[in-house]
């Protein structure tokens, strides 16, 4: 018997999407970004005030790790959700991309309720919420563009990270 080894074959995007590519990455890219600008606005307060204040874990990164990282992840997002549009039409396709505007909603509640909120409880189950979603978009991303899921993989352990802080903070209020 032999055994059947699949072919790893380069596809060329759709030729509808070749001319409007650059465009929809830009879009991706921006859609992305300002998530993470209305989550920014969302923190710059509370973190100058409120979060001060309250009881961290003694391996909580300083505020200014925070901005940095974020950024490089929103823009690593935008890309894997670009390439992953750029398969062309599918129903793994749009499961996948369904599945990434779920989780980006859930990203960008999480700011709000905890910085703004002050609801660090409330936080920790939408942040749990989103380490969820976003394992299953990177298993749905996988389906139609491995990169693309390799490219999320630094996030989802961000994330999980995130979840592992939010957790400590809840279990050290009074």
């Amino acid at each position: 018997m032999r055994s059947r080894k699949r072919r790893r074959t380069t596809r060329s995007p759709p030729p509808f999407v070749r001319g409007r590519a650059p465009l929809v990455l830009a879009a991706f890219l921006a859609g992305c970004l300002l998530v993470g600008a209305l989550a920014g606005l969302s923190t710059v307060d509370g973190v100058r005030t409120w979060y001060r204040g309250v009881a961290k874990p003694s391996w909580t990164p300083p505020d200014g790790v925070f901005g940095p990282v974020w950024t490089g992840l929103y823009l690593a997002m935008g890309f894997a959700a670009w390439r992953v549009w750029r398969r062309g039409s599918s129903p793994s396709r749009s499961r996948a991309l369904t599945l990434f505007g779920v989780q980006l909603a859930i990203n960008a509640a999480w700011s709000p309720i905890f910085f703004a909120f002050h609801q660090p409880g409330i936080a920790l189950v939408v942040i749990v919420a989103l380490d969820v979603s976003l394992a299953a978009t990177i298993s749905a991303f996988r389906r139609v563009d491995r990169l693309s899921a390799v490219v999320l993989a630094p996030y989802l352990l961000w994330c999980l990270f995130a979840t592992a802080l939010n957790a400590a903070i809840v279990r050290l209020m009074p």
